[in-house]
């Protein structure tokens, strides 16, 4: 009996006209279409009067269903796999269905489609020649800080999701264990109010301290610099140490507090000190 063919299909991340045209007519000529959550995908298919019929595919079902799933490709029926946003298997359990479907023989076709990552770390103005997608952070704090650590060296700039309600704890996080890099947030993006605002993290974690974030959210980080040892700084004194640290683009408080750190000294020691360089206005 023939078999049918897996349809990978990218979706809108906000904007629902921002669809492929192949896209669409997969979705209308497909036998069944296997969502993320049924509800959003619906509001897609309502809005370009699709009459597909939906199955849910989702992380908590997702052992199970696959197994459905097959057993309808092997008897001849296409399927369209599509997340809540953007493309299938990025953060989300639809791996799982395609390494089953590689194993049994199934067809896998993929439509390509926009993601979020990829749109935030072109806008972000950040390096884009080399990057790292992280997914989404772990959602306890000791956790998350022990994840940050391990990539502290890490050169490439830094993909990450994140859910609004942890913006703030999560960017205190990365200026703990990371430093205060430089960071884009990036905020309901295609969406009408689109936000992506590119600062030192300590900028932004101060900016979201007194603005309440909403919606979906990616943050773009800077890469660690290895070009030149971590400890170089151990030859400066503590104002040439200030000093360079503001070459960086740090501001003079944003240096004291880094040199403070670094050296695990009060900042009032290193405000001492830092009270001879002259900041031109």
């Amino acid at each position: 009996m023939t078999k049918g063919t897996l349809y990978i299909c990218g979706t809108p991340i906000g904007n629902l006209k921002d669809i492929t045209l192949r896209a669409l007519d997969i979705l209308k000529e497909v036998d069944l279409i296997a969502a993320e959550d049924t509800r959003r995908t619906s509001k897609l298919l309502n809005y370009y009067e699709i009459k597909t019929k939906l199955t849910s595919y989702h992380e908590h079902n997702a052992d199970d269903k696959k197994k459905e799933l097959l057993a309808k490709l092997e008897t001849n029926n296409d399927i369209a796999l599509v997340s809540d946003a953007g493309m299938p298997g990025i953060s989300d359990p639809g791996y799982k269905l395609v390494k089953l479907l590689r194993n049994e023989g199934i067809e896998i076709r993929v439509v390509p489609g926009p993601t979020a990552m990829t749109s935030a770390i072109v806008s972000s103005g950040l390096p884009t020649n080399k990057f790292s997608f992280e997914g989404f952070l772990p959602r306890k704090k000791s956790e998350r800080q022990k994840y940050l650590q391990q990539l502290k060296s890490e050169e490439r700039t830094m993909i990450y999701y994140e859910a609004p309600h942890r913006l703030v704890k999560t960017l205190k996080d990365i200026l703990d264990v990371l430093g205060n890099r430089k960071i884009a947030v990036c905020r309901e993006l295609t969406k009408k109010f689109e936000e992506v605002l590119t600062e030192r993290v300590s900028d932004l974690l101060d900016y979201f301290k007194n603005n309440k974030p909403q919606g979906e959210i990616v943050l773009v980080v800077e890469g660690g610099n290895n070009d030149k040892s971590t400890d170089e700084w151990k030859s400066l004194s503590i104002l040439e140490h200030v000093k360079q640290e503001m070459k960086t683009g740090l501001t003079k408080k944003e240096a004291i507090k880094e040199v403070a750190k670094l050296r695990e000294l009060p900042k009032s020691e290193v405000y001492q000190i830092a009270t001879k360089i002259r900041v031109n206005k």
